[in-house]
């Protein structure tokens, strides 16, 4: 691995007292200690039955690798992009590397200057952004944290019990709270004869959630392959939905006109459109490219040129991507963006910039050009000693000017990451053609040569796991 391409990182090494906690109580941070230890690695068997793995796709050698870009000062923090030379159009640097036994990070979320991160220790811990320092934990006695969800003040978890809980978040400049303030579906009283609203609750691990800004609508997609919609005033469901033949693996809302898009272990991608003047929901539209698994979606819209652009992240690498016509409002396929060697597990979008984290333990940072469908890849940023599981970025604000933006990532060696990028104004180029909508396979496989060294016992998982494709099977 070549030294120029790796970020300095910062380890801080946290530990905290195993304090027996209460639902609703918080818990104050410990004393943070800085530590440069290296991360240690981590065994992975217990987690991979929750991936949908690829076998990976064979690569030759390529002569012509590009050369890579000066180094930066020794004193300077920050890593230049490998594939703009030598004016870069991106730099990154990690500003804090958080290594704790609390299990597997399955979900991050981020709001009102605090970032959430739920995790199979049945905790919900808080960062303040963006330096992560720890603000404290609160936790819930149901189970191991699949997915978390804030908006505003409000913050859904979804737990092992297959239920969601609200919660009411009050941070200010010193302390932190959080109430829980409802069930969703509603705890049923040991008085009361069951009802139908018992139906109300998925059968099986809530995997992703979405939030309907305008309507006040939760979305829940399930691997019980249902999809429900909750009205998130009274608490109640206001409709339950079957969505694939597969897993329910992610799920967006676009604000602008309410449609959700669904994604699904059966490699398809769906629309859905609530009904006029109705609680029920149609299906108007299913995007199937590729038969690979879909992992992930991201949406990234604009409003000053009404633009609006579909990515999903599949089992096979790729990320494909649709474009929204204006005037009949279908989504058309632009193409696919190639370069991770295994399945892409998460995706974010925010303006015109996609990152993607995969299970080849790194994130590609990719840039829609303006005002058309050609995307290019500024950076592979080697994140991770696992599979990147997921990941979430904001906009860095000081007195009202955008400085850069922020990115957390979470990955399988139970690491939390966070990254500070800066973006370079586009350049136009002219008479060459470096922005691609898909990189060619010699510079793909000139990039995979500068890929970290895997952790070996998560290799060794992935080579028997290609062996016996049914071994993840339970």
């Amino acid at each position: 691995m070549d030294q120029h391409r790796s970020a300095p990182l910062s380890a801080f090494l946290l530990h905290h007292h195993q304090d027996p906690a209460r639902t609703t109580t918080i818990h104050s941070p410990a004393a943070a200690r800085l530590s440069c230890k290296s991360l240690t690695q981590s065994s992975y068997d217990h987690h991979h039955d929750n991936l949908l793995y690829s076998p990976s796709r064979s690569s030759t050698n390529s002569a012509a690798a590009a050369a890579l870009p000066p180094p930066c000062s020794p004193d300077s923090p920050w890593t230049l992009s490998p594939h703009q030379t030598p004016s870069p159009s991106l730099l990154y640097h990690c500003i804090a590397s958080l290594h704790r036994q609390d299990g597997t990070i399955f979900s991050i979320a981020a709001a009102k200057g605090l970032v959430f991160t739920g995790s199979e220790s049945s905790r919900i811990r808080a960062w303040r952004q963006p330096d992560c320092s720890d603000r404290g934990y609160f936790k819930s006695s149901h189970g191991d944290v699949r997915a978390i969800l804030a908006h505003g003040n409000t913050l859904f978890s979804s737990h092992k019990d297959c239920k969601v809980r609200v919660w009411n978040i009050t941070a200010g400049p010193e302390n932190f709270q959080a109430r829980k303030v409802a069930n969703l579906p509603k705890n049923r009283s040991i008085f009361k004869f069951p009802t139908k609203t018992t139906s109300f609750k998925h059968k099986d691990s809530i995997s992703c959630m979405a939030y309907n800004q305008t309507e006040g609508i939760l979305y829940t997609g399930s691997w019980d392959r249902t999809v429900k919609a909750w009205r998130v005033s009274d608490h109640r469901c206001v409709d339950s939905f079957p969505a694939h033949e597969g897993h329910v693996t992610d799920l967006v809302v676009n604000q602008e006109d309410g449609c959700v898009f669904t994604c699904s272990s059966d490699g398809s991608v769906k629309i859905w459109r609530r009904v006029y003047g109705q609680s029920s929901h149609t299906l108007t539209m299913t995007l199937k490219f590729q038969p690979s698994p879909v992992n992930a979606l991201a949406l990234s819209t604009a409003a000053a040129n009404s633009s609006c652009f579909l990515y999903s992240g599949t089992s096979d690498g790729f990320i494909n991507f649709w474009e929204k016509e204006r005037t009949s409002g279908r989504f058309n396929h632009g193409g696919f963006l190639q370069g991770h060697r295994f399945a892409v597990l998460c995706l974010a979008a925010i303006e015109k910039l996609v990152f993607s984290g995969s299970e080849d333990t790194t994130v590609r940072v990719w840039r829609r050009e303006e005002g058309s469908c050609i995307h290019e890849c500024l950076a592979v940023v080697e994140a991770h000693r696992g599979p990147v599981k997921c990941l979430a970025a904001a906009m860095e604000i000081e007195k009202v000017v955008v400085m850069g933006f922020l990115l957390y990532s979470a990955g399988l060696d139970q690491t939390f990451k966070v990254w500070r990028i800066k973006i370079m104004p586009e350049e136009k180029l002219e008479g060459t053609t470096a922005i691609v909508k898909v990189v060619s396979s010699a510079a793909a496989a000139a990039e995979y040569e500068m890929s970290p060294v895997l952790s070996p016992s998560w290799v060794e998982k992935k080579i028997q796991t290609n062996s016996n494709p049914f071994s993840l099977i339970n």
